[in-house]
């Protein structure tokens, strides 16, 4: 059964662009800059089924971080259907979801709260998330006094213990120490095993494989290869393919 589906999603963004005007003229032309569409994702089609395991690959302006916004409910395609069933927790960015002025202990349950738990569930959950962020000793204090280490340890262990179906990852593990990401895998690695989806994005190699038997390439915003991840990241590595329908 698939949990997210993607049917000839495109995604675009309006740039605008004027170019430097002198006297009168500039308020006039201002108005008339031009309106550019660029494409982050054209014509991507694909689903995973519950359980899968999926990397998403590409250099930067793939594309990537679009996709992932738009399987996190962040953006509408402008063209196309994006279907997403199940809780879904995303770790997108650092400190994504947190606010600097509340305390660790009101954003685990202000963040428990965005991902539909009640503040019930939340306590009972409470301990084991601060225990594996290991900042318990500031559980108290202004997120905004937090290192970007420590906030990422929060956030991770808020989207791994809330029991999501769907969970997103991108770069940001990369920001842990060795042993908060030898932690973090060992988590990962028991979400799979309970039967749960999970969304990568990573530009290491070992870390798809290792992690995900599936892999999607994309480039220029489309999809070039959706197969094996070792395949895939053999392609990729070479750039022989094309995007397809280009």
């Amino acid at each position: 059964m698939a949990v997210i589906r993607f049917s000839h999603v495109s995604k675009g963004f309006v740039r605008h662009s004027s170019r430097r005007l002198l006297g009168g003229h500039l308020l006039q032309r201002l108005r008339q800059a031009s309106r550019e569409t660029f494409w982050a994702l054209k014509d991507v089609s694909f689903a995973v089924d519950r359980g899968e395991s999926v990397a998403l690959i590409g250099a930067n302006g793939a594309g990537k971080s679009t996709l992932l916004g738009l399987i996190a409910g962040l953006a509408e395609p402008e063209k196309g259907t994006v279907s997403v069933t199940g809780r879904l927790a995303a770790l997108l960015e650092l400190g994504s979801g947190f606010h600097g002025d509340l305390t660790g202990r009101e954003n685990v349950y202000l963040n428990g709260a965005l991902l539909g738990l009640s503040r019930q569930e939340m306590r009972r959950r409470f301990d084991q998330i601060v225990d594996f962020s290991g900042v318990g000793e500031f559980i108290d204090e202004p997120l905004r006094t937090y290192s970007s280490g420590m906030m990422l340890r929060l956030a991770f262990s808020v989207a791994i213990q809330v029991n999501p179906d769907i969970l997103i990852v991108d770069e940001v593990l990369a920001v842990g120490d060795q042993s908060f990401q030898a932690k973090c895998l060992d988590k990962i690695a028991a979400f799979q095993r309970s039967g749960n989806t999970l969304i990568c994005v990573s530009h290491v190699p070992s870390a798809v494989q290792n992690l995900c038997p599936r892999a999607i390439w994309l480039d220029h915003g489309r999809v070039v290869m959706d197969g094996p991840s070792a395949g895939v990241i053999e392609e990729y590595s070479t750039g022989r393919l094309a995007p397809v329908g280009s």
